[in-house]
């Protein structure tokens, strides 16, 4: 259908601005709708570089301990050899569904999700860049009923939470995750705590603006300073009928808590 007199188009950023107001919105949503995709691409393509150098690791560990049991024919040296093995191996699929699950753009299905998993395999992805900067993680989690959400941006949220915290503390601090039951509220409540530097008071109303950071860009391991993160974060909030705190101090650091709410199993869609 081709466009009236006074309706430009909106099939994408580089035409001209609408100047129908309904049209405007439209292509408003379209331009946000990209945004927060090329921050999940972002996301993925940060994690990349850093799987990279974890893939090299796994490889010279079961070409090493292949190695090991050809040389050796006992059968002990040759069952840790291959245990060993399969413990690269079985890590390397891991990360490579995460991954992959992290790149498929979302079904806007809400499956029954177990955040503590959910939790665990956002720290498979970034064990080594914690190990790196010397991030103590601290876990809380207890056993909590399924929420229902997206796996994908749920991971991608705790990914930038995770991060976040990491940048803020530079390196040698700890970040606390908790996961906890709220019965009161019926609630599962999500919160990544840091040591950073805190976040100060004035700023604080601004972090979820989309663009605005407080980073002059991406730091050594390439991450941040899009100003896109905590966009991205609140977004996935909202759509999974949550709600976020945030509480920081400055030199103390910061805390993000969100409340989900328990499922309603019965109404539930299965997850695949």
């Amino acid at each position: 259908m081709e466009p009236s007199k006074n309706q430009k188009s909106v099939d994408g950023p580089d035409h001209d601005v609408p100047s129908d107001r309904s049209a405007q919105d439209r292509w408003i949503a379209q331009l946000e709708e990209r945004l927060i995709d090329s921050e999940r691409l972002a996301c993925v393509g940060e994690l990349t570089s850093t799987m990279t150098h974890e893939f090299n690791n796994l490889l010279m560990t079961i070409l090493n301990y292949a190695k090991l049991g050809m040389r050796h024919k006992d059968e002990a040296t040759r069952e840790k050899a291959l245990s060993r093995i399969l413990d690269a191996a079985n890590r390397g699929a891991k990360i490579t569904s995460l991954v992959l699950g992290l790149a498929r753009p979302g079904t806007g299905n809400l499956d029954p999700i177990d955040l503590v998993a959910t939790v665990n395999d956002a720290l498979v992805l970034l064990e080594k860049e914690l190990q790196k900067y010397r991030i103590d993680v601290q876990k809380e989690l207890s056993s909590v009923p399924v929420i229902l959400g997206s796996a994908s941006q749920l991971q991608r949220l705790l990914l930038n939470l995770i991060t976040n915290a990491r940048q803020a503390i530079k390196e040698n601090g700890t970040i606390r995750i908790i996961v906890k039951h709220e019965p009161k509220t019926d609630s599962v409540v999500l919160t990544v705590r840091d040591n950073g530097a805190g976040i100060p008071k004035e700023v604080l109303p601004k972090i979820f603006d989309r663009f605005f950071t407080t980073k002059s860009g991406p730091d050594a391991s390439g991450k941040g300073g899009t100003g896109l993160g905590l966009t991205a974060c609140k977004q996935i909030i909202d759509e999974h009928r949550g709600r976020i705190r945030v509480e920081s101090t400055v030199g103390k650091g910061t805390a993000f808590s969100i409340r989900f709410p328990v499922a309603n199993t019965a109404r539930a869609t299965p997850a695949a």
